[in-house]
């Protein structure tokens, strides 16, 4: 593998992942924060400050790892995630459902965010290629984790989503698997089930949507 190819990627996408996953951890904390649970606040973890949240592991060994072992054509990782007590929600099961999709939404603002730079960068006739990449990097990362995310799969930010969602009884079916999830997704993964059948059609919907909101953007700049 061609190092410089390598150091150029890290540099591209360092800080679109770190905001990506800084953002969404903290997302998670700041709404159950205001729902009634302090458990994040008290340590820490509202922050924007991205070694709060990094896991040597899940946010650095193992993307690497993976580039090298399979050429850059699979990438995945994790950060810490951030501690939310749903006991301390003021309505557990209802709130749980806006404390989960508080991260998956906060991707979906960043995607905007590095969009909206990008048509920008474009329109003011800046031409380097670094800043060019990093912001389609932003928009892609940020679309992958908002997709991957809503999978409904506990401990997945979908998961929980449905959890909250459901009747009683179903509910806490579903919640028994979550001390599997994370086993099953990367199972789905590594077999193209999880890319064909959600990931590929949600990330289609997402950017379709991202393109409809930037559109007077886009227009305005041309």
């Amino acid at each position: 593998m061609d190092i410089q190819n390598l150091i150029q990627t890290v540099l591209i996408y360092a800080l679109p992942v770190l905001f990506a996953i800084t953002v969404h951890e903290a997302a998670h904390g700041y709404v159950a924060h205001r729902l009634g649970d302090n458990t994040a606040f008290r340590m820490g973890r509202i922050t924007l400050n991205p070694i709060n949240h990094i896991d040597p592991i899940g946010t650095i060994a193992m993307p690497l790892a993976l580039y090298f072992l399979t050429s850059g054509a699979f990438l995945f990782g994790y950060a810490k995630p951030v501690p939310v007590h749903f006991g301390n929600l003021r309505n557990p099961k209802k709130d749980m459902v806006w404390v989960a999709l508080a991260g998956p939404a906060a991707n979906f603002a960043m995607a905007l965010l590095w969009g909206a730079l990008l048509y920008l960068l474009v329109g003011t006739g800046l031409t380097e290629p670094f800043f060019i990449q990093m912001c389609r990097a932003g928009l892609a990362v940020n679309v992958v984790m908002f997709a991957f995310n809503l999978f409904p799969l506990p401990p997945l930010d979908g998961g929980r989503i449905l959890v909250g969602l459901l009747p009683y009884r179903q509910a806490v079916a579903v919640s028994r698997v979550e001390p599997w999830g994370f086993v099953i997704a990367m199972l789905l993964i590594s077999t193209h089930i999880l890319d064909t059948f959600w990931l590929a059609p949600v990330k289609a919907l997402t950017d379709f949507a991202l393109g409809l909101i930037l559109s007077p953007l886009a227009f305005l700049i041309r």
